[in-house]
C-alpha cells in the first residue's frame, strides 16, 4: 500500500522566500506530499512553483490582510493551525519555524519535524519583540507578556506531538535541546550551488544582503562602515530602510530590494560578504560562498558550522569570523581581512559550499524520513 504524505508549513506567500521555503520545495521535488499551510498566496502566483497547486488552508486565509503576514494574528495561530485535518495520512512532515509542528495526529500517524527554529518570538528574540513594539510598553506590555508567556506553555507542549526532530544545524538542534529536550538530527538546507555565479577576480566593494529588521544588526554595519570609510553595498527590503538610508554615509550604499539576478551578480564580484546577525542556519552566507566570496560574520550560531576562519583553517579558509556585535570588532576584522585578502582562495570557497548543495540533503533527508518511517512501523504501529 503506498504511503500518504503530508507536508506542513507555515505560510505560502510570495513575500515569504527565506531559506525555509527553499526546504519545502526541495521536499517536493522527491516526496509525493500534499501540501497545507496557514494561508496560502502562492498557488494563485503565476510566477510561483505552487501556481494551481491544491493547498490546504486554515480560517485566517480570509482574515484581512492575512497576505501581507499573519503574524499580527499571533493569538489565533495555534488555534488555527490545530484544525488542519490530517486524518488521512499515513506520514506527516512539517517544515517549522512557528507552529506548524503543532498540527494535531493520531497515534496511528508518523510525525517528523524540520525545525527551522523554535518560535524566535517566543523564546530568543522575546526582549527584541517587546522593547522594539508598542505592544511591549505600558499596560498593553502586560497583557503582551502574558500572552507569550502561554504560547512558551502550549509551544513547549505541541513540541511533543512530534515523534523525530530535525534541526537545520547543531545550534539549532541545541535550542531545540534548550526549548523542549529533544534530541534532533542534523540535515543542512539545501543550497542551490549551481545557480550561484562563480567569480575569482573580485571587485573593491563590500555587501550585506538580508531583510532590514532590527535582529539582522545592519545599522552596526552601516555606522561601522562608516568609520572604516570602505566601499558598502547593502541589499535587502524592511522596517529599517529609510533609517538606514538616513544613517549612511556616501561610502554606503543602500539599494532596497533588487531581483534575484542583481543579487547574484553583486554577490559574485563583492571583495567579501559581511553578515552580523546570530542565525540558525544562515543561507546566505552559503550563497556567497558558492560564488567562491570569503564571508565575515558574528562567530556565533550557525556561522560557526558554514564558514572557516582563517585563523583556525589556514588551508581551505572561507572567512573570517568576529566575537562580539559591536562597531568596534566588526571595523577591527574588516582591518584584518584586507591583510588576509589575498591568502582566500575563490576555487576553495566555492567548494566548501558544495557540502550544503541539494543532492546532499537530498540524500541525507530521505534516508532518514525512511529510517523514522521503518523504526515506526516495527514498534508495531
Amino acid at each position: 500500500m503506498e504511503v500518504k504524505y503530508a507536508l506542513v508549513h507555515e505560510w505560502l506567500t510570495p513575500k515569504a522566500t527565506g531559506g525555509s521555503e527553499l526546504v519545502v520545495k526541495e521536499i517536493l521535488k522527491h516526496i509525493n506530499a500534499d501540501l497545507y499551510a496557514l494561508i496560502d498566496f502562492e498557488s494563485s502566483n503565476p510566477e510561483s512553483y505552487l501556481y494551481q497547486r491544491k493547498i490546504g488552508k486554515t480560517f485566517l486565509q480570509n482574515l484581512p490582510l492575512a497576505r501581507n503576514g499573519v503574524q499580527k494574528y499571533l493569538p489565533l495561530l495555534p488555534i488555527a493551525i490545530e484544525q488542519l485535518d490530517l486524518r488521512e495520512y499515513d506520514v506527516i512532515i512539517s517544515s517549522s519555524h512557528a507552529v506548524a509542528k503543532a498540527v494535531i495526529t493520531t497515534p496511528y500517524q508518523l510525525h517528523i519535524c524540520y525545525c527551522h527554529t523554535p518560535m524566535r518570538y517566543a523564546w530568543d528574540l522575546t526582549f527584541d519583540y517587546l522593547n522594539n513594539s508598542k505592544l511591549g510598553k505600558g499596560i498593553p506590555g502586560i497583557f503582551t507578556r502574558y500572552l507569550l508567556h502561554r504560547l512558551r506553555e502550549w509551544d513547549v507542549i505541541s513540541a511533543n506531538r512530534v515523534d523525530y526532530f530535525i534541526a537545520n544545524s547543531q545550534h539549532t538542534a541545541r535550542r531545540i535541546w534548550r526549548c523542549y529536550r529533544r534530541e534532533a538530527e542534523v540535515i543542512y538546507p539545501p543550497v542551490d550551488v549551481e545557480k550561484f555565479p562563480f567569480k575569482s577576480q573580485k571587485q573593491d566593494f563590500y555587501l550585506t544582503v538580508c531583510r532590514l529588521v532590527s535582529y539582522k544588526k545592519i545599522s552596526l554595519i552601516v555606522k561601522a562602515f562608516n568609520q572604516l570609510g570602505r566601499d558598502l553595498i547593502v541589499i535587502g527590503a524592511g522596517e529599517e530602510l529609510n533609517q538606514l538610508r538616513r544613517l549612511a554615509k556616501t561610502n554606503v550604499k543602500i539599494m532596497g530590494w533588487q531581483p534575484e539576478e542583481v543579487v547574484t551578480q553583486y554577490m559574485s564580484e563583492a571583495k567579501g560578504f559581511i553578515y552580523a546577525a546570530c542565525e540558525d542556519f544562515g543561507m546566505a552566507l552559503v550563497e556567497a560562498q558558492a560564488c567562491g566570496t570569503p564571508v565575515i560574520a558574528y562567530g556565533v550560531g550557525g556561522a560557526t558550522e558554514t564558514v572557516r576562519d582563517m585563523r583556525k583553517y589556514p588551508d581551505s579558509a572561507t572567512g573570517l569570523l568576529f566575537p562580539e556585535q559591536t562597531e568596534k570588532a566588526l571595523v577591527e576584522v574588516v582591518e584584518k581581512f584586507e591583510n588576509y585578502q589575498a591568502y582566500f582562495q575563490a576555487e576553495i570557497i566555492r567548494k566548501h559550499a558544495y557540502r550544503f548543495a541539494p543532492e546532499v540533503f537530498q540524500n541525507s533527508y530521505l534516508n532518514f524520513v525512511e529510517k523514522c518511517y521503518s523504526e515506526f512501523k516495527n514498534a508495531g504501529i
